[in-house]
């Protein structure tokens, strides 16, 4: 939340407002709060409790209470539902952000239709609804979960175009293997299997070549790559485990093409903002979010889904092209970041909204 937020927060506060933020307390807390922000503790379970879920609620109602904001942001599964229903309870007029389903949407069972109940009710009152991409928004009006017409479309989370500058390729090449990196949660949705089997396979006839995963282990979801199955892998000589890092950016300036090989219910994924931004190619699956950011045989490749032979095929084609070809689909990236996925466009439409229901 910090990286993709900090900027919003900086333009709401120049328009004069405070900003509270209402979350679990992390290792980013301290620089919201050296930015003027001010924190409430609302801690938070990941899992499906009906007794954890209204106690949630009960923690964002009384959160709410005691601040009084005259608008509620809201943004992933729940706040979007507990804390607009507090919101709503209140009085006070919210505007969600659909950042991807989770996995929650992904199956038609019981939970599936409890979670669309609840966002029903969450968002029939949403001063505004913002989806991240136009999938997202299609799912959630033909089942009726958002029936009014006060919802908007955004570019994902944008991307800071000053932060992830351009930093063209090497045309006359890096005089090092080509590398490969996939910076994500290290989830079994997020194509992390794929790609190991992948890169094992391109390993046999391109020994020159190196496959980096960058992201943390998840225990506590139960999707996670296990620590000793990552260790497997690297033992086995298939990738390298970067672990987490907060310089993302080095790591993509570091890499010839960044691969993101989800088939998880994105809203559109930041890492492939950035690194198209930064000017690296990106071969990503034809799923909701991820196929935004890709035109395809010109600032990078789209793979079928949970497809390994395909992925395989698309690193190839990019093995395979000249450094001034690979240079030529960075710069690519770059332009289509800078015509259709800007941050300022994201904080620009929050601001005009903000604007409407504050009255200034």
């Amino acid at each position: 939340m910090w990286q993709a937020r900090r900027n919003l927060i900086r333009a709401i506060q120049k328009e004069g407002h405070d900003v509270v933020i209402v979350a679990p307390k992390d290792e980013y807390t301290a620089s919201l709060m050296k930015m003027g922000a001010s924190h409430i503790d609302v801690p938070m379970k990941m899992n499906k409790n009906p007794v954890s879920d209204y106690i949630l609620y009960r923690r964002f109602r009384e959160a709410l209470q005691q601040v009084s904001p005259d608008v509620y942001l809201g943004y992933t599964i729940k706040p979007n539902i507990y804390g607009s229903l507090a919101a709503h309870r209140l009085g006070i007029p919210t505007i969600n952000n659909i950042a991807g389903l989770g996995t929650v949407f992904v199956s038609d069972n019981l939970v599936t239709r409890v979670a669309k109940g609840l966002y029903q009710m969450a968002l029939k009152q949403a001063a505004m609804v913002f989806f991240q991409n136009p999938d997202d928004r299609e799912l959630f009006i033909s089942n009726g979960v958002v029936r009014h017409d006060k919802h908007d479309l955004l570019p994902g989370s944008g991307v800071d175009l000053t932060k992830f500058a351009y930093t063209p390729l090497p045309e006359a090449g890096r005089g090092a293997p080509l590398r490969f990196v996939l910076i994500a949660r290290m989830l079994w949705d997020k194509g992390v299997g794929e790609f190991v089997e992948a890169a094992r396979a391109i390993r046999h006839h391109h020994g020159d070549v190196r496959f980096c995963l960058l992201g943390s282990l998840d225990n506590d979801n139960p999707a996670a790559i296990s620590r000793a199955q990552m260790d497997d892998w690297v033992h086995a000589g298939d990738i390298e485990y970067l672990g987490y890092s907060d310089n993302v950016v080095q790591e993509i300036v570091d890499s010839d093409c960044i691969v993101l090989p989800s088939a998880y219910p994105e809203g559109t994924p930041r890492t492939l903002l950035e690194a198209a931004s930064v000017g690296r190619p990106i071969v990503t699956t034809d799923a909701p979010g991820c196929r935004e950011t890709v035109d395809d045989g010109v600032n990078g490749f789209i793979c079928g889904l949970r497809d390994a032979a395909d992925l395989q095929n698309k690193m190839e084609r990019v093995i395979e092209l000249s450094p001034q070809a690979r240079s030529a689909m960075g710069r690519a990236g770059r332009s289509k970041m800078e015509n259709e996925f800007d941050e300022s466009i994201v904080i620009g439409k929050y601001v005009q909204e903000i604007r409407t229901l504050c009255g200034t």
